[in-house]
């Protein structure tokens, strides 16, 4: 079980940053393979980043490369997502997810454990 809690989200301007934070809990979490997902109204959850497990491996999806950067810190249990020059297109409540598989992945259904969410909204 892991327990995983959102912050950092806000209101920011066009071309702004921001950076998400994920703290977990109840397992040891150099285990988890992480992932950041996006859910935009009335749309669906979709990728945006994902961290191995040592942080050696990372991968983006192509809406967000280049612009955000996904992070870990084992000894502080947390897994960061630095976002940089954002746009409007970018709002969305972001979770944080974990994934008990052997290697780091972009698949949604190989997560097993989801955040509450953190509401980013870009806007002038």
């Amino acid at each position: 079980q892991v327990q995983l809690v959102e912050s950092g989200g806000g209101l920011v301007q066009p071309g702004g940053s921001l950076r998400l934070s994920c703290a977990a809990s109840g397992s040891i979490f150099s285990i988890w393979n992480m992932g950041w997902y996006r859910q935009a109204p009335g749309k669906e959850r979709e990728f945006a980043a994902t961290i191995s497990r040592r942080g050696v491996y990372t991968y983006y999806a192509d809406s967000v490369k280049g612009r955000f950067t996904i992070s870990r810190d084992n000894a502080k249990n947390t897994v960061y997502l630095q976002m940089n020059s954002l746009k409007p297109e970018d709002t969305a409540v972001y979770y944080c997810a974990a994934a008990g598989g052997l290697l780091v992945t972009r698949e949604k259904n190989e997560y097993d454990y989801w955040g509450q969410g953190t509401q980013v909204t870009v806007s002038s």
